[in-house]
């Protein structure tokens, strides 16, 4: 499924079963990212859709569906490959592998997920509330030190290839 997928590759994921699930869980996170299938039991997509867009105009949303008409626009998206950089550190978010001073790291999904964020993030501090919101699942306590030992983890690493601490 969709949702397997996107966790194999370190993306932190929160699924809904209906759209009244869907509406609850968008009232109180803030996601990247909503991939939205029209055909929910309970509220439909649409609904869906059009209640996000009264109170959030920037979350981006693809829409999923077996409607045709639908479908048909959404497959004349391709993805591009991006490729994020700061000085000799390089992450690819589609292979979502992370090279610093053209040397492959070896990241858990956490690690993935921070580097990630702080890369499309840089220039500007981030908070560990914002980390724990976009990087991990609605289920963490955000009094849980996890993000710190998973930080200092990806400093070392990155401290071993690069000579120095990014972060």
């Amino acid at each position: 499924t969709i949702v397997r997928s996107l966790r194999r590759l370190a993306y932190s994921v929160d699924y809904c079963h209906d759209g009244e699930q869907a509406l609850g869980l968008l009232c109180v996170e803030r996601y990247d990212l909503v991939l939205l299938d029209l055909n929910l039991p309970g509220a439909d997509g649409m609904t869906v859709l059009r209640t996000l867009r009264k109170t959030d105009r920037d979350t981006r949303v693809l829409i999923l569906s077996a409607r045709s008409e639908v479908a048909d626009k959404v497959a004349g998206f391709t993805q591009n490959d991006v490729i994020l950089s700061c000085g000799a550190l390089c992450f690819d978010t589609k292979t979502r592998t992370a090279t610093a001073a053209g040397q492959v790291l070896t990241l858990t999904r956490k690690e993935t997920g921070i580097l990630e964020y702080l890369l499309l993030h840089r220039g500007r501090p981030v908070s560990q509330e914002e980390l724990i919101d976009h990087v991990w699942d609605n289920s963490v306590d955000n009094f849980s030190n996890s993000i710190r030992v998973h930080i200092s983890a990806l400093r070392k690493k990155l401290r071993a290839a690069l000579g120095y601490d990014p972060i």
